[in-house]
């Protein structure tokens, strides 16, 4: 295994204080023992300081003081691959990776407030996860926001760098819950989730099933991980029943996947491709979905997982004719000119990754929320075994949603009316 500090040539002399490796980097602990003490209490405690990577190995030698603090390296994920290569490699090409790219790639995000993306207060606040170029790296350093540097740190949080903390399901939690992927609530309140509390409370046996989101998605600690439906829901090709390819179709519509006039593929496809957003092929689809039966089928028998799996394909559909019927309800009152085209839509077509932007009619805010908060309940729920969301958070809200825009859709077709008469 190779590490940085034998790479430099530097040799680090251990003294006693707590496992804390002094020597060449005994003016950084020094230091940071006022400034910041928890960090050094922190990495003392973990393993890089038993296996002598010190400061310098990861920040470099140039900062000396106070003053040149900016001449610290932050270190990236290719300095963490210089000892953890596999887990690199894994990560490389998994759906962690691709955070910071679907958010770049996202229409919205160079409209909203910046502190949100690239201050990593918003959506840059998980979605730093992912391998940048040094132009990226450089033009977040150039607004001032330094330290979303690295994703190896989103789960193995500095400066302990702990395999126990990122193992736990509680550091999945810091991005996989809220409002439109509320995969921690679902699974905390569910009969995994409460076996998993019940089993940490002693009160089951060691070798109790007990399944982590650790253990269905990242097998054995492998960091490639995926999923069959991806998070937007849709995959290609397009099923065989019309009527739910022809809902589908409409999503990716409102997706701007497709052209809403002529169905031809926009640039955007270029951009789920590139970030990998969803399966594009049955073989790709298929794969993951039985590599989840295999995890699945170390507690059920392989035929119940079969059927719980399908189950939730099966409100997919359900919940894609809900979905279709009303983005078609509003696309029809953009092309009969009662919703006017805000200036920063492609189309005059709902467009789902403008969000709640300013300037969309409240109709629109009602349909994304249907879409990204309610249609994903309802399938994630499932998946998740947890009936409250599938059904009450889920399905019975986008029931409700559909209601409101059939509501709201005919209150402006009666002033517009109205409004023409007079």
């Amino acid at each position: 295994m190779k590490t940085r500090w034998m790479m430099a040539g530097w040799f680090v002399v251990m003294v006693c204080f707590s496992g804390i490796a002094l020597g060449a980097d005994e003016a950084c602990i020094t230091c940071h023992k006022k400034v910041s003490p928890k960090q050094v209490a922190d990495w003392a405690s973990g393993k890089h300081s038993r296996e002598e990577v010190t400061c310098s190995t990861c920040h470099g030698e140039a900062h000396k003081k106070a003053e040149d603090a900016n001449l610290a390296q932050l270190p990236d994920e290719h300095v963490c691959a210089e000892c953890h290569e596999d887990q690199f490699e894994q990560f490389s090409k998994g759906k962690h990776n691709f955070g910071w790219t679907s958010m770049n790639a996202l229409p919205i995000t160079h409209l909203e407030p910046d502190e949100l993306m690239e201050g990593g207060r918003g959506c840059g606040g998980c979605h730093n996860m992912g391998i940048k170029s040094e132009a990226q790296k450089k033009e977040q350093r150039d607004k001032g926001y330094r330290y979303q540097n690295n994703s190896c740190d989103e789960c193995h949080t500095r400066h302990a760098f702990s395999v126990k903390e990122a193992r736990d399901p509680a550091a999945c939690r810091q991005c996989h819950m809220g409002y439109d992927h509320p995969q921690w609530e679902m699974w905390s309140s569910s009969k995994h989730g409460t076996r998993y509390a019940v089993k940490e409370k002693g009160k089951l046996a060691d070798s109790a099933a007990a399944p982590t989101c650790q253990f269905c998605h990242m097998v054995d600690g492998n960091h490639e991980n995926h999923t069959a439906w991806g998070f937007l829901g849709v995959r290609l090709p397009l099923p065989e029943d019309k009527q739910w390819a022809a809902d589908r179709v409409t999503i990716l519509k409102a997706l701007g996947v497709l052209n809403p006039e002529t169905g031809a593929p926009t640039p955007r496809l270029d951009v789920v491709k590139a970030a990998d957003l969803a399966r594009l092929t049955e073989e790709a689809w298929r794969h993951e979905r039985e590599k989840m039966l295999k995890r699945c089928s170390q507690c059920h028998a392989e035929t119940y997982a079969r059927k719980q799996l399908a189950m939730g394909d099966a409100i997919m559909q359900k919940a894609d004719r809900l979905m279709a019927d009303a983005i078609e309800t509003v696309a029809a009152l953009y092309k009969d000119g009662l919703i006017k085209k805000p200036a920063h839509y492609t189309f005059a077509y709902p467009d789902f990754l403008m969000f709640m932007q300013t300037g969309g009619s409240y109709i629109d805010q009602v349909l994304f929320q249907m879409y990204m908060k309610h249609r994903m309940r309802a399938y994630q729920g499932i998946y998740h075994v947890n009936p409250d969301y599938a059904y009450w958070y889920g399905w019975a809200m986008m029931v409700k949603d559909l209601a409101q825009i059939k509501e709201l859709a005919h209150t402006l077709r009666a002033t517009s009316k109205t409004a023409e008469t007079r």
